[in-house]
């Protein structure tokens, strides 16, 4: 999917998408380069899916350039891309390694790779006794680890994934992040949409946040970071917390608190005003400030609230 070492992998510029009277994307522009690991941030209907399934050409665009790989996607560029759609589609009335080995034939491996390839996966993601199952026996869990494995299969050199995670227990979600992560480490590029912020924080290299479909965020986690605030101040503390000319308490519940540093007040002197005030401070720690609350930022916190 291109040789241009300079180009970005994926280029996104000016992409403005309307169903109907509604515009739903105006003017988005991004890039994603190649080896990298990018974020798609953002509530439900702010924009993801519909972006990814222009790029793929499921939705033809109102205006704007999606390109991969320098020019835009055509069905036989697909195999390799490896593509986790929002909305999950197997063949569940199939067994769940007749399915598998299916999908890696249309995707040039041989049968026996194909089935060499699926049987050590199904190993790895505890499925290796389900192998002969139908797939609508399989718990929607279960059958989320298959899609998955269709998706990775023949290690394709971008992996578009919508919400890979979503409703995985925490074991499982270190097991798929895991396996994201060998990917990456192999080269490959991978775009993830997630409301996991702690994800996004420990894999991406860049992010993206959107919100009605316009974009309020994009860069590096650090310099998203920096732009909302960056570094805060983690204290766990006894007694009221001063007013202060130096910093605003963004949260204080139960003896734990964050605050933010006005510009131009240092470190030390937000520690010794808190000392001459009188709080108690039992520990003093500097942080950069979360994507949790960069989003809550964005979003609003009785957002973030019915979202769950």
């Amino acid at each position: 999917m291109g040789d241009a070492a300079q180009e970005p992998l994926v280029h996104i510029q000016d992409f403005r998408m309307d169903f109907g009277d509604t515009t739903v994307i105006r003017d988005l522009s991004f890039d994603v380069h190649a080896g990298e690991t990018f974020g798609f941030l953002g509530s439900n209907g702010s924009g993801k899916t519909t972006t990814l399934r222009a790029l793929l050409g499921i939705y033809q665009p109102t205006a704007g350039i999606l390109h991969i790989g320098g020019k835009a996607f055509e069905p036989r560029d697909g195999a390799r891309l490896g593509y986790l759609p929002e909305e999950r589609g197997l063949y569940k009335k199939e067994h769940v390694l007749d399915v598998m080995v299916y999908f890696g034939r249309l995707k040039g491996l041989s049968m026996a790779a194909a089935r060499s390839w699926s049987g050590h996966y199904l190993e790895r993601v505890g499925l290796a006794d389900k192998a002969k199952s139908r797939l609508d026996k399989l718990s929607s869990g279960q059958q989320q680890k298959v899609q998955l494995g269709v998706t990775i299969m023949n290690d394709p050199e971008l992996l578009i994934l919508d919400e890979p995670t979503k409703g995985f227990d925490p074991v499982n979600r270190r097991l798929l992040m895991d396996i994201i992560e060998e990917h990456k480490r192999a080269g490959a590029t991978v775009i993830m949409v997630t409301h996991q912020m702690e994800e996004v924080e420990r894999l991406c290299d860049r992010v993206i946040l959107l919100k009605d479909g316009v974009s309020h965020a994009y860069g590096t986690v650090e310099e998203v970071q920096e732009e909302f605030g960056g570094t805060v101040y983690r204290v766990t503390h006894d007694g009221p917390l001063p007013a202060s000319a130096l910093f605003d308490v963004v949260d204080d519940v139960d003896g734990v608190a964050e605050l933010a540093p006005r510009p131009g007040s240092s470190e030390a002197a937000v520690l010794r005003e808190l000392v001459e005030a009188g709080a108690v401070v039992r520990s003093f720690t500097p942080a950069r400030i979360s994507l949790d609350e960069i989003f809550i930022k964005v979003y609003g916190e009785q957002h973030e609230l019915a979202e769950g």
